[in-house]
């Protein structure tokens, strides 16, 4: 109870919170009456369930006339063909029962006109009954003559009279057959272990008369399979047939008898071995030797006949000698011929009598007669010497006429087929006998293919159903493998009015295949009779389309599920597929045109945009969507089109699993090709409104996140929940053809990359105008989250279309295409798709970047502001400085929390990049008036009085722009991520240069400018005013400096030499002022002088201290009057590359100095210096620095 009370509080926010998404869900839904779910998720689960409908199999079909048993075939043709004659309708669809007058001319049909002959013949058989130990011991004769009576309906005189006369009759003279048939385990009469035995047979009452077998050399379990027949005694009761059997003792002298002393088996051998030449050697003789006899009464024998061992005793033996087998029976003289035809008719009679009186269910009966009619037959079998072949073949042929008016059990059949096959098999049975066994099988088969073709009667899965099935199968496959007669026609027309003529003759299996499809067909045509199409709308047009298919499928389901192994396991017959393969040719026959048409139905989607009025989407064309309403077209498709291309996917599906080989040459194959045009029309629909939900997305859009884990708000999860419907839909389509799945996808690709392009111009219009704070003092413009969820919506709606195309199953198309087509044309079919992704990420991530360039660049004229404020007011006011600091904090901590990382980061690099040409701008603004430029981003109104005279000014002092580069380090400071000091913005890093150039003083600029020439120097590859050797050290704080020689001087003097001398001074000059200046002597008409003089200039600790002192050598040209002296070339040497060290300098290395003269006025600090025209020490310098230009005139410089 404890744990429900804590957590009740959380469910009930849960479910406001649910029920706050569902109603804003449902608004977006409402703008295209939820058309992505219905194709999307609600289609999918439609299906499904469609799907767990179909494998489902269906109830077995009703009909008012039906009843247990399978439909009658009628043996008349005249009325087989009355009720077939078309061929095509299924026979005889009621399984009534014979009407009884039908029933009484069958009876007389049996019988014939020698019903009085037959009847005298049974009755004499019953008065004289053969057997012992029987059935008909156990009925009694006064049952059997009540019953044959009854069965032959015969009235009481008529029975009185023909007893009469049975009675008066003589005896018949029967014979009992036997067949020795094997012996086993006989005990060994002869010394090597075996034996020679036959077998000798007689009647005890006649003991001379006897019977011997053939011999059998050489062992102990003997077959003979040799038949006798002996004449019956008059006493059957009282005699008996005795069984011998022998060992052969060949007539062999001493001397041949000794030969085998080396087959003797063991002692008992060596011992009857030795016996054997005794009794050879005194007396001659030869005689037999017995193994052992039985004795058989004859009242034992049933009428039946029977199949029994015996074994065998000999007298003074307790141990049983062995055992034989041998069948025994009692047969007449009669004709065989004659008797088999009086035993079909008696059976027959017997048979519908049996009928009659048990009321069995049709298909129930299987062989089990009552005790007197089982009597009568048996009696009649044997007195007629009926073989057990001759027996079944009557059976056969009698079963099979009755079971065309009284279904018989099918597994009677079988059981008779097992016993007449071989014999038929190893032409045993004579060719009347053959041709009767044909005429039965004849009258059988109908029955068998009917009950195949009305399996759909049967409950599914029902075992006795099953059972029977099998049954069935089973007599069609002994059938087919025995040779019928060339000339018998084992399918007449007038029995088989729905088979096809194909002018070739036809086989068990081949019409068990017609059989199979006449039913489907039958089938098909009872499912379209019994779902009519109720009006003729498309919809429900289509509706009808997918309840046939279901209801095929459903067949097909119920095939698979229960018959197919059946048909497979007896027949090799693959029931399933020979289904499959009728029904769908027929539903692409019935489908196809009706889909092609809706298709066609369909019209473009039109909308206009502006006064044009253009097609939207398109698998062909360009794509353009206007803000404008759409006209009169419909913007609606039902889903009714998508739910048939599903049922008939899983149709094809249900295909490709019976026929995996060849499943391809169905016609329904190419369904999907019937579809191209909706699918087309769908997305064209679906692209349009995408783009309007997206838009009502927006407008509904709070930017308020949807849960505190993300900092995304609802249009973002709307507009990926179009995506992922849209990825559904084309998930359950599966376009098998990849030339068509590739056109769609790339379709679809591209109409979700402008989805997501549209969804970043709506969310960047949908925040324009927020943040903008307006009072009397200052209008200002504040970061706030809406413009951080706007952000943080595009990306999120960005980084999902890698993932969504991945989904759609690009790379598996594209795996397809090559193995269609060819690996390039895979390859530049893959490299489009890509290139329309990466341009739609680049796209959307230009978005982004702009809307984030926005939101600066409205930060802008409030930093700036404070900026100018600041600069002015740095040392005497700190506030500016601090509302500048303020103002940032603010708007990056809102963008810190509330976006992600890279973004922030994105937008931190904005941030410097616009407040670099800001601050670019208020450099060349001060230094060049360009109050115009600056005024764009500020408004002069909103300064400071000396800020906005600051705008005024030509020029500002470098205080100014001193302050403006402390201003930015410390803003850099403060919100740099990686705590340095580096720029990453270009623009930013020249302008803290530019700052800091013109914050200096002016003597720091004239060295600084000594630095960019030092710097310059080090660039030099080639020197063309020639190279200057020195070598150069400090020793403690004396600077030593060797100036060695010149090489490839540029001539000064009109003779082409040069008159050159070399001064060495330290820069910077302020901080070297007090320190001499030495130069060289003049080395006169020489382009490569030697100098080799030696310097020492003393320093100060402070002056050796400093970083980025120069030593400044000069090469001149002295003219002969010492009037003026001519510029050559100039070179640095920086303080960091002069070794500090007390080794002599002669042991140091040589340094080559390229010598230069500056050639323009393209460096910093010399245009920081020009712009100084008020400052006299900066316009000599740039004066001067003039002077040394490169000209074709000579440059002089005072010395």
């Amino acid at each position: 109870m404890h744990g429900k009370t804590l957590e009740d509080p959380w469910t009930f926010v849960y479910r406001k919170l649910q029920e706050k998404e569902i109603i804003s869900r449902t608004k977006i839904q409402e703008v295209d009456d939820s058309f992505f779910e219905k194709f999307g998720s609600i289609l999918k689960q439609a299906s499904q369930k469609a799907a767990l409908e179909e494998s489902t199999p269906l109830a077995p079909l009703k009909e008012a006339e039906e009843q247990d048993g399978e439909q009658k075939v009628e043996q008349d043709s005249k009325s087989i063909l009355r009720d077939s004659d078309s061929g095509n309708e299924t026979l005889l669809d009621t399984d009534s029962e014979p009407e009884e007058h039908d029933k009484i001319d069958r009876y007389v049909e049996a019988v014939g006109w020698n019903v009085d002959e037959l009847y005298l013949e049974v009755l004499y058989e019953i008065l004289h009954n053969v057997g012992g130990c029987d059935v008909g011991c156990e009925v009694g004769q006064l049952a059997m003559l009540s019953y044959i009576q009854e069965a032959f309906k015969i009235a009481n005189d008529k029975h009185t009279e023909l007893l009469t006369q049975a009675e008066a009759k003589e005896p018949p003279e029967l014979m009992l057959n036997v067949e020795v048939v094997e012996a086993k385990d006989l005990v060994p009469k002869d010394p090597n272990g075996l034996s020679d035995p036959f077998v000798t047979i007689y009647l005890m009452s006649n003991p001379s008369h006897r019977y011997n077998t053939s011999v059998k050399s050489g062992t102990l379990n003997p077959s003979w399979e040799e038949h006798f027949s002996l004449p019956m005694p008059g006493s059957v009761q009282e005699d008996s047939l005795v069984l011998e059997v022998w060992d052969f003792d060949p007539a062999e002298t001493v001397k041949e008898k000794m030969t085998k002393i080396f087959e003797v088996k063991g002692v008992k051998g060596l011992r009857k071995l030795m016996k054997e030449i005794a009794i050879t050697a005194s007396t001659g003789k030869h005689d037999n030797e017995l193994i052992g006899t039985s004795n058989i009464p004859l009242k034992s024998i049933p009428a039946g006949g029977m199949n029994m061992w015996y074994s065998l005793s000999k007298k003074s033996k307790l141990r049983r000698q062995g055992v034989v087998k041998v069948r025994l029976n009692f047969s007449s003289e009669k004709n065989s011929q004659v008797a088999a035809q009086e035993h079909r008719h008696l059976l027959r009679i017997i048979l519908l009598h049996e009928l009659e009186n048990s009321k069995v269910a049709p298909y129930w009966w299987c062989g089990n007669y009552s005790a007197a009619a089982e009597a009568i037959l048996t009696q009649h079998v044997a007195q007629s010497g009926l073989s057990a072949t001759d027996n079944c073949l009557a059976q056969w042929a009698v079963y099979c006429a009755v079971t065309t008016d009284h279904p018989l059990s099918f597994a009677l059949f079988n059981i008779l087929l097992d016993k007449i096959t071989k014999p038929l098999q190893s032409g045993l049975i004579n060719e009347e006998d053959v041709k009767l066994f044909w005429d039965g099988a004849r009258k059988l088969l109908p029955t068998c293919y009917s009950h195949i073709r009305k399996l759909r009667k049967k409950t599914a899965g029902d075992k006795t159903v099953m059972k029977t099935l099998k049954e069935v199968l089973k007599i069609l496959y002994k059938l087919s493998v025995l040779d019928a007669p060339e000339s018998l026609d084992l399918f007449p027309v007038n029995l088989y009015g729905w088979l096809r003529d194909d002018k070739e003759k036809l086989t068990i299996h081949m019409v068990l295949e017609q059989a199979v499809i006449q039913g489907a067909s039958d089938w098909f045509v009872h499912i379209l009779d019994n779902n009519e199409c109720k009006d003729n709308t498309e919809d429900t047009r289509l509706q009808h389309l997918i309840r046939v298919i279901q209801l095929v499928r459903s067949d097909l389901q119920r095939a698979v599920e229960y018959y197919d192994r059946v048909f497979v396991e007896v027949m090799g017959f693959p029931y399933s597929k020979a289904l499959y393969g009728l029904y769908e040719s027929k539903l692409a026959s019935l489908v196809e045109s009706e889909v092609v048409d809706v298709c066609k139905s369909l019209k473009r989607l039109r909308y206009s945009e502006g006064s044009t009025t253009t097609l939207a989407g398109g698998i062909n064309g360009e794509t353009g969507l206007g803000a404008s309403a759409v006209g009169s077209e419909p913007l609606t498709m039902g889903t009714t089109l998508f739910e048939l291309y599903l049922t008939l996917q899983r149709f094809l599906t249900l295909g490709q699993g019976l026929n995996e080989t060849d499943w391809q040459s169905y016609a329904i194959s190419k369904f999907h090709a019937w579809f191209f045009g909706g699918v087309a029309q769908w997305l064209d629909i679906a692209a349009y409104k995408a783009l309007t939900r997206i838009e009502k997305a927006v407008d509904l859009d709070t930017l308020a996140p949807v849960d505190t884990n993300v900092k995304y708000s609802s249009s973002g999860v709307d507009t990926l929940a179009i995506f992922y419907q849209i990825k559904i839909f084309w998930q359950q389509l599966a376009w098998p053809d990849v030339e068509g799945c590739y056109t769609f996808v790339a379709k679809i690709i591209d109409d979700i990359c402008r989805c997501c392009v549209f969804y970043s111009d709506k969310m960047a219009s949908r925040v324009d105008n927020v943040g903008l704070v307006t009072n009397v003092f200052e209008e200002r413009f504040e970061v706030t989250t809406d413009w951080c969820v706007a952000i943080n919506n595009i990306d999120y709606v960005r980084q999902s279309l890698t993932p969504f195309v991945h989904e759609l199953g690009m790379e598996e198309i594209i795996q397809k295409m090559c193995e269609a087509r060819s690996p390039v044309e895979a390859q530049r079919c893959k490299e489009t798709l890509q290139n329309v992704i990466a341009n739609a990420i680049d796209t959307v991530r230009n978005k982004i970047v702009d809307l984030l360039e926005i939101m600066v660049r409205k930060m802008m004229p409030s930093i700036t502001r404070f900026l100018m404020e600041g600069a002015e007011l740095l040392h005497q006011d700190c506030s500016s400085m601090d509302r500048v600091m303020r103002y940032l904090e603010a708007n990056l901590d809102t963008l810190y929390q509330h976006l992600n990382n890279e973004n922030f980061s994105r937008t931190l690099e904005i941030v410097w990049e616009q407040l670099g040409e800001v601050l670019y701008e208020l450099i060349q603004a001060n230094l060049e008036h360009r109050r115009a430029k600056i005024t764009r981003y500020i408004d002069p109104r909103r300064l400071s009085k000396s800020a906005a005279a600051s705008l005024d000014a030509k020029r500002r002092p470098p205080s100014f722009f001193s302050n403006l580069h402390e201003c930015l380090k410390i803003m850099i400071r403060s919100f740099r991520q990686d705590n340095k000091d580096t720029y990453s913005s270009e623009t930013l890093k020249r302008v803290e240069y530019l700052l800091k150039l013109h914050g200096m003083e002016t003597r720091e600029l004239i060295h600084q400018f000594h630095l960019e020439r030092w710097q310059e120097q080090q660039t030099i590859q080639e020197p063309k005013m020639g190279m200057l050797t020195v070598r150069a050290q400090f020793v403690d704080d004396i600077l030593k400096i060797e100036i060695m020689n010149a090489r490839n001087l540029t001539p000064a003097d009109s003779n082409g030499l040069c008159d050159s001398y070399v001064r060495v001074a330290l820069l910077p000059e302020d901080s070297f002022a007090n320190v001499q200046k030495p130069k060289t002597q003049t080395h006169n008409k020489n382009l490569f002088p030697l100098y080799d003089e030696i310097f020492q200039i003393p320093l100060s600790p402070e002056q050796r201290r400093l970083t980025d002192g120069l030593i400044h050598l000069v090469v001149k040209d002295k003219d002969m009057f010492s009037v003026s002296n001519t510029f050559v070339g100039e070179a640095y040497l920086h303080f960091s590359e002069v070794p500090d060290t007390p080794a002599p300098i002669s042991s140091l290395p040589q340094q080559l100095l390229p010598l230069s003269r500056p050639t323009s006025i393209d460096g910093e600090a010399i245009k920081a210096l020009e712009t100084r025209q008020g400052d006299r020490q900066a316009r000599d310098f740039v004066k001067k620095q003039r002077a040394k230009f490169p000209s074709t005139k000579q440059f002089f410089s005072l010395g």
